[in-house]
């Protein structure tokens, strides 16, 4: 099958190009670095040609919901597009668990994604993700004032990049199956401790206070409404085996 993997070069992108071409699929990679941008369609229409299955798993680092609402929407329309253009018989994307009880910020983008999906003409999959094991290191970059780092209070449930890419690739070889069930790691966490756990690990040894993040998301976080429902699938690496095999742990 040939497989084009949009944000192929991401935390999961990565890992979805190299379990795809172990399984004997023909991979082409949807991003800038081989000359596709997905905003704007550049490059797109030519790369996808005779693509069979679209798994998208593109990304855009923002907290803003207008930011996100561009990107994914934007990327979404031009990825259905030339999709169908292309005989494009599958387009499965990885989107958030979360993603309607926390309509806000950068869920407001994944949401929107969903619905263009949903209303488009290509047989689709989504599927609804827990947050990775690296949300840690960048909540880690993100809350800081100065040279002080906070731990943001949240309940959180998360899975490793890997698994999420080999159910992805399982995925697109089994068709199209609308929403599927979520995956999320074995256990759910503490977010604070997670933080808190990373920077030991890098080397980090100073004082990091706990965090509320303010607004509906902040509650929401601490709330539970980013874990899994039950019959979500659950993932086998815990976030202590993920940080233990860190290059700098």
């Amino acid at each position: 099958m040939r497989i084009a993997v949009a944000g192929g070069t991401g935390v999961v992108g990565t890992h979805v190009v190299e379990t795809a071409r172990a399984r004997g699929h023909d991979v082409v990679v949807l991003a800038r670095a081989t000359g596709v941008e997905l905003l704007s369609g550049a490059g797109l229409p030519e790369a996808i040609v005779g693509t069979d299955t679209v798994i998208d798993v593109s990304n855009v680092n923002t907290l803003k919901p207008d930011v996100s609402v561009s990107f994914f929407a934007g990327a979404t329309r031009n990825l259905l597009k030339a999709g169908v253009a292309a005989g494009v018989t599958h387009h499965l994307a990885l989107t958030i668990v979360g993603a309607e009880s926390t309509p806000y910020g950068y869920y407001a983008g994944k949401l929107s994604q969903e619905r263009l999906i949903e209303a488009g003409d290509v047989a689709w999959t989504i599927l609804r993700a827990t947050q990775f094991h690296e949300f840690a290191a960048m909540m880690y970059v993100r809350a800081k004032a100065g040279p002080v780092h906070a731990a943001p209070r949240a309940r959180i449930q998360p899975v490793a990049a890997r698994e999420v890419a080999e159910h992805l690739v399982a995925l697109a070889e089994a068709g199209p199956g609308g929403r599927v069930a979520e995956i999320a790691g074995p256990r759910e966490e503490s977010l604070a401790d997670m933080v808190r756990t990373y920077a030991h690990a890098i080397g980090r040894r100073g004082w990091m206070p706990d965090l509320s993040l303010p607004g509906s998301f902040g509650r929401a976080m601490r709330g539970g409404s980013l874990l899994p429902g039950p019959d979500a699938i659950l993932g086998r690496q815990t976030f202590a085996e993920w940080v233990e095999a860190l290059p700098d742990a």
